[in-house]
């Protein structure tokens, strides 16, 4: 059709994993390192000596038989679980990775933002930075004069434009790489989960130019863990789930899909921040069954590097991603910020359930320095039934406004 401006077909990536053993254990020390390097070293004499090292490689397909289509004006959510394929598809349909096999057709400029780091010359300036993106994108020097004042105003960064950008911080970065982005009139744009970076109000506005750019009629395609934003920002959603395309419809039709089948553990365990932020890297719910009692406990591990005060707060949301509820320890109680130090940090809490209508819910949480910035967020993680009416004789929690009238739930340290 003459509207598409992706057509994707049978569209595949390989990754050859290596793994190399040597004897029946290996350790990692100082010590270790020094001996194996040492080998290394006397097997370029000895060639008898290579054979004590066994080394393997593993086929890993991180995309399999991925076919689809994107018209002119889409803004398509693609959602999955860490390890599913998103980055790695993005990846590709921005020109920065190879597939191993299949045919993509795109048709337009494209403007990426898809991890820090990515995109600007850490050497270059602000400025200069802003021009060499556009002569990519094939602007002329014209067109992004036109633009630049706009970029900038966006980004919030006028003092630090003649600054090589190696120095910004990594939400300044993220600022001025998305404005550049969305600003210099690319007909699809890409963005990753890296707006997870920077204030909520950058993020906020970041979601309301996309949206302008697709009422624009141009398209766009959003990765992101944050269900209600891609419900609201995207009208159609692709799920894939280990390197295929598992659901492709309706955005609430294949969000609800994915918490289904990703509701089956009532707990989670991640990776700490490359960039040695805060990260909540696991979570569970004590007596995950359904629930008959009026609170619930969730425990949390959070891991750190710096001794640091933060705000944990949590969101919650029924079974068709309404927001049901919130509740928090340091942004209106700055006395109960969470207090925590360098390694590994256990933060246990009860969440009063006695309000809730029986249903499905599901719990997002976040680390923010109160007023400043996130940390870390997690978005749906938890999930818990109620299978019980609500207590006619319990306390009673006071409702205040959340923006759609929820619940203010009042968490307690266990």
């Amino acid at each position: 059709m003459s509207d598409t401006v992706i057509q994707v077909e049978d569209l595949s990536k390989k990754y050859l994993l290596s793994h190399k053993q040597e004897g029946k254990f290996r350790y990692k020390t100082l010590r270790g390192a020094i001996a194996n390097a040492t080998k290394f070293v006397g097997s370029a004499f000895n060639l008898h000596n290579q054979r004590e090292v066994n080394q393997t490689s593993e086929e890993f397909w991180a995309l399999k038989d991925v076919s689809f289509e994107i018209k002119q004006g889409d803004k398509v959510g693609i959602i999955g679980r860490n390890g599913a394929g998103k980055s790695t598809l993005l990846k590709i349909l921005s020109r920065i990775t190879e597939p191993t096999k299949g045919k993509i057709q795109i048709k337009g400029r494209v403007a990426s933002l898809l991890e820090v780091g990515t995109g600007f010359h850490p050497e270059l300036t602000g400025r200069e930075n802003i021009f060499l993106n556009g002569a990519i994108l094939g602007m002329s020097k014209t067109e992004i004069q036109r633009k630049f004042d706009e970029i900038v105003a966006f980004a919030e960064v006028e003092k630090f434009l003649d600054t090589p950008v190696k120095r910004y911080s990594s939400g300044m970065y993220v600022r001025l790489a998305f404005a550049v982005a969305a600003h210099l009139e690319p007909e699809i744009l890409i963005v990753d989960e890296v707006l997870a970076v920077g204030d909520a109000q950058f993020q906020k506005k970041c979601l309301g130019k996309m949206e302008d750019v697709g009422r624009e009629g141009r398209t766009v395609l959003f990765v992101s863990h944050n269900m209600s934003t891609i419900q609201s920002l995207c009208s159609r959603c692709i799920l894939l789930k280990k390197g295929q395309i598992s659901t492709d419809d309706q955005s609430d039709l294949v969000i609800q899909h994915y918490l289904q089948d990703a509701s089956v553990s009532n707990s989670f365990v991640r990776s700490p921040q490359k960039n040695g932020k805060p990260t909540i890297i696991s979570g569970k719910l004590i007596s995950a069954a359904k629930f008959e009692h009026t609170k619930i406990q969730i425990d949390l591990e959070i891991f750190t590097e710096l001794n640091c005060n933060v705000a944990l707060s949590l969101r919650l949301y029924d079974a068709m991603l309404i927001p049901v509820g919130y509740g928090e320890f340091g942004e209106s109680q700055p006395n109960q910020l969470v207090e925590l130090s360098p390694g590994l940090n256990t933060v246990s809490f009860h969440l009063p359930i006695n309000q809730l209508a029986l249903g499905s819910y599901f719990i997002s949480l976040d680390l923010s320095l109160p007023w400043v910035e996130y940390l870390d967020r997690v978005e749906s993680c938890l999930f818990f039934e109620v299978a019980r009416p609500p207590h006619d004789d319990a306390t009673q929690v006071l409702s205040q406004s959340w923006g759609f009238g929820c619940i203010d739930f009042p968490l307690e340290f266990v």
